[in-house]
């Protein structure tokens, strides 16, 4: 894979853990693991995981629907989550899931193969690397998430920020520290700027007009 970084495993159950970890390993990436939300927190900071496998029934105060909330609120949405359930596996539940914003859910006992399957789909849909442009940055650096390339898609097509929030079923919030990554990894400072940088490298289709440029909001 081309993405760098570890995969973090967090599964209060043991031997599903070790299953976990074990599928995860394959990859030939770093795999890290907790028991709970509360150690897995200690162990993220400084770093940003490539893809996380999170248990939906974690023990203690945060489970594992917050826990997601709370590495997307961090590290933005672009991390890809795959919740595991041995207790909720029902299609409301999966799509609960899916709807906070994990990228799949799979129910407890899972078939190896299923899930190294389900976890190489999952890292795919997050590889999506911006061509490099007249900067210092590395490719990984350079990493857009797939949400983030659909915002700039957006913006490319003259959307505002409050469109887009509206649009994506996201806060306005939200979408602006999209922006803000967005620009960080394109190496620009406006959002003038990441829509010309978008279009001259063939990221977005030049289907807007020439003018708009010179009227989206910095």
């Amino acid at each position: 894979m081309g993405a760098c970084g570890a995969i973090l495993v967090v599964d209060h159950d043991s031997a599903a853990r070790t299953a976990e970890v074990a599928i995860a390993c394959r990859l030939g990436l770093p795999v890290r693991e907790a028991e709970s939300a509360e150690s897995a927190r200690a162990q993220l900071q400084g770093w940003q995981p490539v893809l996380a496998i999170v248990e939906v029934e974690l023990p203690g105060p945060t489970n594992g629907l917050e826990f997601l909330r709370e590495i997307h609120d961090t590290h933005g949405d672009g991390v890809p989550i795959i919740l595991v359930s041995a207790s909720r596996a029902a299609a409301i539940d999966r799509v609960a899931g899916l709807l906070l914003g994990a990228d799949d859910y799979i129910a407890k006992p899972f078939d190896d193969g299923e899930l190294l399957a389900r976890i190489r789909r999952s890292l795919g849909r997050a590889e999506w690397h911006v061509a490099k442009g007249n900067t210092q940055k590395t490719e990984g650096d350079m990493l857009l998430s797939p949400r983030e390339f659909e915002i700039l898609t957006l913006l490319s097509e003259g959307f505002l920020q409050a469109e887009i929030a509206e649009r994506l079923v996201l806060s306005p919030k939200t979408v602006g520290t999209h922006i803000q990554h967005i620009l960080s990894k394109l190496g620009v400072h406006s959002r003038a700027q990441a829509v010309a940088v978008a279009y001259r490298q063939g990221l977005v289709q030049p289907d807007f007009a020439a003018h708009d440029l010179l009227v989206l909001p910095a």
